[in-house]
């Protein structure tokens, strides 16, 4: 957050940097499950946790985020930067 170094969990850096390596690509939950763990996703409200983990971490506002997006009924992305 604003220069300060992030602490995240491996599978919170293995969300994020799939998102951030695709800003502004929408992945839906069973698409994010899939590619990180490597097996079909059965639940993903793993991913929802994990999202909102992430978002405590690295936006200034979680409640408003500027970086990782819900696009509703389709999946998440990271909004990409001008």
């Amino acid at each position: 957050m604003d220069g300060e170094p992030v602490k995240l969990t491996p599978i919170e850096y293995k969300i994020l940097l799939l998102l951030i390596k695709n800003s502004g690509r929408v992945f839906s939950a069973e698409e994010i499950y899939e590619r990180v763990w490597n097996e079909r996703a059965i639940n993903t409200d793993t991913i929802m946790v994990h999202v909102r983990n992430i978002r405590e971490k690295i936006e200034i506002n979680p409640k408003e985020p500027k970086y990782l997006k819900v696009v509703w009924g389709v999946g998440y992305k990271i909004e990409k930067q001008a």
